[in-house]
């Protein structure tokens, strides 16, 4: 390209000085008539082409009594169908002539950017950098991955500080439903200095246990709560102590313990919010702090200072144990938190005295327990007659937003799986840690971070949604919960994520976006819109766009680690600015897609985000607003990011209007057959003859169905999606792409086509065309038996166009009313819908059978005189097969020689493991649905002449 660019622009041009130069004055590039002949054959090549079709310039010449003229035909898909040149001395000087004129006006046109290049954009349809790769990739664009701040809502970073007196909080009772209700769990509040938006101050969460457990987790409102300053100092210790003890349970093995003793808390701490213990008065359903457990806790010897430890205290017997750090009341064990360093290091909840058990108890008929534990343990208890202690061991916390797998069936099982373990100690064994501490706030506790966690990633949707608001009206019409959909990737393992709503999002990007480039460039052909298009919906520029709004801090894309909880009283230790920002995170983004990758977390919660899922979140918001609100709202959203779909009911009237241009054709067909086939009766006629009429037919003044092809693809992909969205809803976001590439391709449609006998109104000048769609047809109606070696003949792509155009035309003669065009998809392409037969591609069949059996498969390639010849070999355990095919096409030699080892494979008993039809026949099916379509059709009632 910029070899081109370079000779078209440079000022040294050694040209015949008969030769006349066609110059763009806003870009200084300039072409020779002698250089636009090649020009023009090379912009004909360009077009869109198949087999039967191969678009060339035609010339001829008239004498005219000023001299020679050139006449040029161009394809019928070009923009301009004749060109004729001036009169010039000379045969050679009348087709530069011509063509010279062919390429200004092709300039004009739009056909050519101002370098004069083919296929390429000047700028994008977005106003930013262009990108003509047609990939959806980010690749090649430096680092895969880059270092983004998440952001920390608001909500929860207002603090509160020592001048207050007293300190005002917003409280919200977490109110705890277990199932089954065989736990006990103690009341717990949310104390923030910020009211939660009122879309977060109901929330309800389900938390998955182990064992098929699970808690209903709902927020109450209750009102306002005042502490005074020596309560303030109690709640921020109290809740340091019980993020030490759940995540740092290290710290509380010496025997002293310091509390409240740095102001790092306040510094460095990301957010600002106390949860604590709280009394549920019934009888008017407030909440009070309970101080008094706080107190109690807080109160404990491990919380004393050395020289207060250093006092000893004997207590007599009586109501007394002797326990590994002294004597202590019952009352003071029982409830407690304890550490048994001589046994399995561990701490534990004391929720009792086994009354007629000690350590001369029988633990089995050879041995007592005492015996027992000297030989499992090697300790030998010195005061073996004091009762044991019922514990439970303190938790270990887990991610409780994952969507645990079920359990086997709990049958057999069920008693021991629901039955919540304990063990029992001798209390010389035992330190004590925390008086108070008991079972039951553990339980709470266990829950708080998971709990957390949701609610900071659903404040950051609502700050999001807010951003919406205040910048689009419709902004306020999507749901905060839809927004955390659509911000949650697949990698943070809850039970939900962004891509369901990715595709539903990305088939109406690709048509919405189509839908304007076709109206506002009426004559580009198919291939430049898709180019164009390209520019626009690709991952690339999505990135582009979405970094420059700054979406990507709101994007959820790591799974919630306990280990990495931090909040005030347990401040993030990593402090990270631009100085150590380079030391703190591995500047390698290859490896973090690497399990063994260790994800630091940092004071300013940078993480690594793939250029690819920032794009897809873009997808994935534009899903969410039409699921939500509809077609107009994810509009106003595209506009908002910078994408302009917007189009003029003037545009539509004219598409319509010029249709007439096709009318001379309408000898050749029967219309009212045809309008009955299906089942739409057409205002403007000359759509209908347009979306018959090959590329290879040129006896006209011009057109084809291509541009009506690209419009009706791009309205099937996402009428076909929104069927496949709401019938099963349950499917899997890669389990409905599938679905998608089945019934969204080139030979499901061409099956409607012959099911519906298109073919017999197509208008071509190829009698190879011709021909290989009778031959095509027979097939389908006289299909080979099953197990047969032939594979069949190959569809004419043609076939499947068909479908795509007609709906385009019927999509435009509708004024884009998408009702009466679902209607018409749902009728026609019934059986595509039902999926009687699968076609999923046989490339991807092969790979996933072979992974399924863990078998190699290898592929070679070579070509000699324009052949592509592809060689196929899988390898395995007891099994050695290949195949070949060639074809002018690599992909569909490769589609062959697949499709041949993938028939072996069935043929010897291999079978993929989970089907798609298995898949289906055990989901859910739900009443189909256009989703989202709120506009209004536009009025194209003027009919043809």
């Amino acid at each position: 390209m910029n070899m081109e660019t370079a000779n078209r622009t440079s000022n040294e041009t050694f040209i015949g000085s008969e030769e006349k130069i066609y110059k763009v004055d806003s870009s200084g590039a300039s072409i020779s008539s002698g250089d636009s002949i090649s020009l023009l054959h090379q912009y004909c090549s360009k077009l869109p082409c198949d087999e039967f079709f191969d678009p060339k310039p035609a010339f001829s010449y008239f004498d005219d009594l000023g001299g020679t003229v050139c006449h040029i035909n161009l394809p019928p898909n070009a923009p301009i169908r004749e060109v004729v040149g001036a009169p010039q001395s000379s045969t050679d000087a009348a087709r530069k002539d011509a063509c010279l004129k062919a390429i200004e006006m092709l300039h004009k046109m739009g056909a050519l950017n101002d370098y004069l290049l083919v296929g390429q954009d000047d700028v994008d349809e977005v106003g930013l950098g262009s990108d003509s790769s047609d990939s959806d990739s980010c690749e090649g664009e430096g680092p895969r991955a880059e270092l983004h701040e998440m952001l920390v809502p608001a909500a929860l970073k207002e603090p509160w500080t020592n001048l207050e007196n007293p300190v005002f909080f917003y409280s919200y009772y977490i109110e705890f439903i277990p199932r089954p209700e065989d736990r006990i769990y103690k009341k717990f509040s949310l104390f923030v200095k910020a009211a939660l938006p009122e879309e977060a101050e109901r929330m309800e969460l389900d938390l998955h246990l182990a064992h098929g457990r699970s808690v209903m987790t709902k927020f109450v409102p209750s009102g306002v709560a005042a502490f005074d300053k020596d309560e303030i100092v109690l709640a921020q210790n109290f809740q340091e102590m019980y993020l030490k003890v759940i995540l740092d349970r290290s710290k509380f093995v010496p025997e002293s313990v310091s509390l409240g003793k740095s102001n790092t808390c306040e510094s460095s701490s990301l957010t600002f919010y106390l949860l604590l213990p709280v009394i549920l008065h019934d009888g008017d359903n407030k909440i009070t702090v309970d101080w008094k457990i706080i107190r109690r806790c807080l109160s404990s010897p491990v919380f004393r200072t050395p020289e207060d430890a250093m006092e000893k205290e004997s207590f007599p017997l009586g109501d007394h144990l002797r326990l590994a750090n002294g004597y202590r009341s019952i009352s003071e064990v029982t409830d407690s938190l304890v550490h048994a360093p001589s046994y399995k290091k561990g701490f534990f909840f004391i929720t009792d005295i086994v009354d007629g058990k000690n350590g001369y108890s029988p633990h089995s008929e050879t041995s007592s327990y005492a015996e027992h534990l000297y030989e499992k343990s090697g300790v030998q208890l010195k005061y073996p007659e004091q009762p044991l202690l019922r514990a439970k061991p303190l938790f270990r916390l887990r991610n409780l937003l994952r969507n645990r797998k079920p359990e086997d069936s709990v049958s057999k099982k069920e008693s021991r799986e629901l039955e919540e373990y304990f063990t029992d100690l001798p209390p010389e064994l035992c330190q004590l840690k925390i008086i108070g501490f008991s079972k039951d706030i553990g339980s709470s506790i266990s829950l708080l971070p998971s709990i957390m966690h949701r609610l900071e990633n659903l404040l950051v949707a609502i700050e999001l949604k807010k951003k919406f608001s205040a910048a689009f009206p419709e902004g306020a019409e999507i749901t905060c919960h839809r927004v955390l959909e659509a911000l949650t990737t697949k990698k943070c393992q809850e039970r939900f994520s962004l891509e369901r709503l990715e595709v539903l999002g990305d088939a109406f990007l690709k048509f919405a976006v189509g839908r304007r480039l076709f109206l506002l460039h009426d004559t580009l052909d198919e291939g430049e819109l898709t180019r164009k298009r390209s520019n626009v919906v690709n991952n690339s520029n999505l990135y582009k766009i979405a970094t420059r709004s700054k979406l990507q801090v709101y994007i959820r894309d790591q799974s919630f680690d306990p280990l990495q909880f931090y909040a005030f009283g347990r401040p993030c230790p990593i402090i990270c600015n631009k100085q150590n920002e380079g030391s703190t995170h591995s500047r390698s983004s290859n490896l973090a897609d690497r399990p063994s990758f260790k994800k630091v977390r940092c004071s300013k919660g940078h993480h690594w985000l793939h250029k690819k899922t920032i794009a897809d979140v873009v997808e994935a918001l534009v899903g969410a607003f039409i699921v939500d609100s509809g077609f107009k709202a994810a509009t106003s959203f595209l506009r908002w990011i910078g994408i302009q779909v917007d189009f003029e009911a003037l545009q539509v009237s004219n598409v319509c209007n010029a249709s007439t241009s096709y009318m001379p054709l309408r000898a050749r067909m029967d219309i009212g057959a045809l309008e009955n086939l299906l089942g739409h009766q057409f205002l403007h006629k000359g759509l209908l003859l347009q979306a018959f009429v090959h590329p290879s037919y040129n006896q006209h003044g011009g057109g084809c169905y291509q541009r009506l092809e690209f419009l009706g693809d791009a309205v099937l992909d996402y009428l076909i999606t929104s069927y496949l969205y709401s019938v099963y809803p349950n499917l899997k976001p890669g389990q409905l792409t599938d679905l998608r590439s089945v019934s969204v391709n080139n030979k499901a449609f061409a099956n409607v086509a012959v099911d519906r006998s298109f073919h017999q109104f197509l208008i071509c000048n190829s009698s190879a065309l011709t021909e290989a769609i009778k031959i095509y047809v027979d097939s389908v109606k006289t299909p080979a038996p099953e197990g047969s070696p032939h594979e069949g003949p190959k569809c004419p792509k043609a076939l499947g166009d068909l479908v795509e155009s007609c709906v385009g035309a019927i999509l435009l003669d509708t004024g884009f009313n998408l009702n009466l065009v679902w209607k018409i998809m749902l009728s026609f392409l019934d059986p595509i819908m039902r999926f009687s037969s699968f076609q999923l591609s046989p490339i991807r069949e092969l790979k996933e059978l072979c992974q399924s059996y863990n078998l190699d498969l290898h592929t070679s390639s070579s070509k000699k005189d324009k052949i592509f010849s592809v060689e196929a070999q899988v390898n395995g355990e007891g099994v050695c097969v290949t195949a070949s095919a060639t074809n002018l096409n690599k992909k569909e030699a490769i589609r062959v020689a697949s499709q041949r080892i993938f028939a072996e494979l069935k043929a010897q008993g291999y079978k993929p493991k989970s089907s798609l039809e298995e898949v289906l026949k055990s989901s859910c099916k739900k009443e189909a649905k256009l989703i989202g379509y709120d506009e209004t059709p536009i009025d194209v009632t003027t009919p043809d002449a």
